[in-house]
């Protein structure tokens, strides 16, 4: 959880979701979102469940009209990314106020999410499949 503050008012946290990494600059603003330099709809298009999920953490703690967002996701998926960006501003708006931590912890947003594809197996088509059993 490396954190680097460049500013005193910009918090810099790192997310992760299965292949995803999320890095996020929080500062204050007008409650703009830019993902890859690109807007929250102009990236995830008509996706809104992927935008409540972004917006899950500024919502809870009254902050979705405060702040400015700018987000570098790479690897993995829209969905991955999205928790992986949640995880990230979950992360710097505990920095920017420790009560946070209470409403935060019990909706489960400062957990990290740890499953991870399974490795393919030797043998195998995948990490579990198998071949088609012939019996004669």
């Amino acid at each position: 959880m490396a954190a680097k503050n460049t500013d005193k008012n910009e918090i810099i946290k790192t997310g992760r979701r299965k292949c995803s990494i999320a890095v996020a600059k929080v500062v204050s603003g007008k409650g703009r979102v830019f993902i890859n330099g690109k807007t929250l709809k102009g990236y995830f298009g008509n996706r809104p469940s992927l935008e409540m999920t972004i917006y899950r953490p500024l919502v809870l703690t009254d902050n979705q009209d405060k702040l400015d967002i700018r987000v570098k996701a790479i690897g993995g998926g829209v969905s991955a990314q999205a928790d992986a960006i949640q995880l990230a501003i979950s992360r710097a708006l505990l920095e920017m106020n420790e009560e946070y931590k209470a409403t935060l912890k019990q909706e489960g947003l400062l957990t990290r999410d740890a499953r991870i594809k399974e490795r393919k197996k030797y043998g195998r088509k995948r990490a579990r499949k198998r071949f088609q059993f012939s019996k004669r």
